[in-house]
């Protein structure tokens, strides 16, 4: 069975001022879109076909010849969850257990915010920032381009997209603002605990 492209667990209009409706609209509905219809094709009669995201990124990554493929898959699953790491009137305190855990590694939920913003300001090029769960220990780390923890071993707790087409609209090149008002404003913590007492 085919992918589909999900509907934003929000209105276009949802994330202002700080993502707007077009940014949204650009990045939902043209370039998540055409990672599904990618990926849709170039698995279409191979043995990727029926599997899941995971199974499909699993089993393309680091092969050069399925590279395509990963790419498209790669990115089809990290914008999956960026649309619910971002909420309306988001930001704000982190859930208790979530919380504890951030002081433990990090010292603060301060120290992490700077973490994953220098992460995001650092990417060369194309790629994302992460929060991740690693052996029972919350650590930052970037990927390029499509590449996501789950290709070494480490578990996504919180991704931001620093891909040009997500914040060039309205940020134009300052991506280390659009990477504030993400960890400020828009994050989803209720959705990163989900997925940490998931890990956990």
């Amino acid at each position: 069975m085919a992918f589909e492209l999900a509907p934003l667990p929000y209105g276009y209009e949802a994330l202002q001022p700080y993502m707007s409706k077009e940014t949204l609209e650009y990045h939902h509905d043209k370039h998540h879109q055409t990672y599904i219809t990618t990926l849709n094709g170039l698995i279409e009669g191979t043995e990727l076909a029926g599997k899941s995201l995971e199974e499909i990124c699993a089993a393309s990554y680091g092969d050069a010849a399925k590279q395509g493929i990963y790419n498209n898959a790669g990115q089809a699953w990290n914008h999956n969850h960026f649309w619910h790491w971002m909420k309306p009137d988001g930001g704000g305190s982190v859930p208790d257990e979530l919380e504890k855990k951030i002081i433990e590694d990090f010292g603060s939920v301060d120290a992490m915010k700077a973490a994953f913003i220098e992460a995001g300001k650092t990417q060369f090029g194309s790629g994302w920032a992460w929060l991740v769960m690693d052996g029972g220990k919350l650590e930052v780390m970037k990927t390029p381009n499509a590449v996501n923890p789950m290709a070494h071993g480490k578990t996504a707790l919180l991704g931001c997209d620093v891909w040009e087409h997500s914040y060039y609209i309205d940020y134009r090149n300052a991506r280390p603002k659009y990477l504030e008002a993400f960890v400020n404003d828009l994050v989803n913590w209720d959705y990163v605990a989900e997925l940490f007492a998931k890990a956990a």
